[in-house]
């Protein structure tokens, strides 16, 4: 195990370091300078080169990419142009509102995908199956911005049960702020579900054909009960994996949807540092957003280990 481990946590570095050069090195190649971008047209040559020296701006590209890489070692991400503030917690303060929106879409997601998944491999080859696997084909064909505008469009505007957008703040209750995470959940929920529903189905209608299966059946227990508590069991480690990858995902697809309503998230923030040339900003950000999602498969390839022995032992 601790082999195994080793070599997981290496090609974790490994990835987060590649990450690191290619962030910096888009963004070093960007046209323009941010400090002529915050000065203004206007601003005289030399106004501009001593705010560049001030940014360290001056400072070759090498020294640049350690001292960035140096100081997020240490928790110190430097200060934001725009905003005249560190950039560690104004972070902070939209991961408190980004991650919270991730994990109520995975719940939804996993709520509906389970469901779905097991009620067609329970009538497989049937009209209950086809039906559900071909709602599942036109969820994955929907973009998350284009269904949130339509449920912004029902909910919101034609219904008028919920807001269009903005976000009230943790400080206002659970309550009004979970209200306005519904929406935006459910928008990135609905593709990341049809993919989770349709190998749901698949990995229980697999286990179920399996001879594993049948002594639950042999005991006399409906066919539904024995799906949920036997079958879907077995078939749990191809679903736990792409539940795992599928949380990464969500925590990079909030950047589009916090835009559509309005959410002063991490995504927003994003966007708001780009039209600035925040670079500071955007490359903390990126290579936040970078770094979770190869934590998550890092530990969903551990998870995976621990569930099937074989995964660990055809590694070594």
């Amino acid at each position: 195990m601790s082999l195994f481990l080793a070599k997981r946590f290496a090609t974790l570095v490994a990835t987060l370091i590649g990450a690191s050069l290619v962030i910096f090195i888009v963004l070093e190649i960007l046209p323009g300078n941010a400090a002529e971008m915050l000065m203004g047209a206007d601003a005289s040559p030399e106004a501009v080169e001593a705010l560049a020296r001030k940014l360290g701006l001056d400072r070759s590209a090498s020294e640049r990419y350690f001292g960035w890489v140096g100081g997020m070692l240490v928790g110190e991400l430097g200060n934001s142009y725009a905003y005249q503030s560190p950039v560690a917690p104004l972070i902070a303060e939209r991961l408190a509102l980004t991650v919270p929106l991730a994990v109520i879409a995975m719940l939804l997601t996993a709520a509906m995908a389970l469901v779905v998944g097991v009620y067609a491999a329970s009538r497989h080859n049937r009209l209950g199956d086809v039906g559900m696997m071909s709602l599942t084909q036109i969820g994955i064909a929907i973009p998350n911005f284009w269904f949130a505008i339509l449920l912004i469009l029902l909910f919101a505007v034609n219904l008028r049960w919920v807001g269009a957008g903005g976000f009230p703040g943790w400080g206002e209750g659970i309550g009004p702020a979970f209200k306005a995470l519904v929406l935006p959940a459910v928008s990135l929920a609905v593709v990341q579900a049809a993919i989770l529903a349709r190998i749901t189905r698949s990995a229980v209608g697999s286990v179920g054909r399996e001879h594993s299966a049948r002594p639950a059946r042999a005991t006399g227990l409906p066919q539904r009960a024995a799906l949920w508590r036997h079958v879907l069991r077995n078939a749990m480690i191809p679903v736990l994996t792409v539940m795992g990858l599928q949380f990464a995902n969500l925590l990079a697809g909030t950047i589009v949807v916090e835009s559509v309503f309005y959410l002063p998230g991490l995504g927003r923030l994003i966007f708001q540092s780009i039209s600035n040339r925040d670079l500071i900003v955007v490359r903390n950000c990126v290579m936040l957003l970078a770094a979770m999602v190869v934590i998550v498969n890092f530990i969903v390839d551990v998870l995976y280990a621990a569930i099937d022995p074989r995964i660990k032992a055809a590694d070594v």
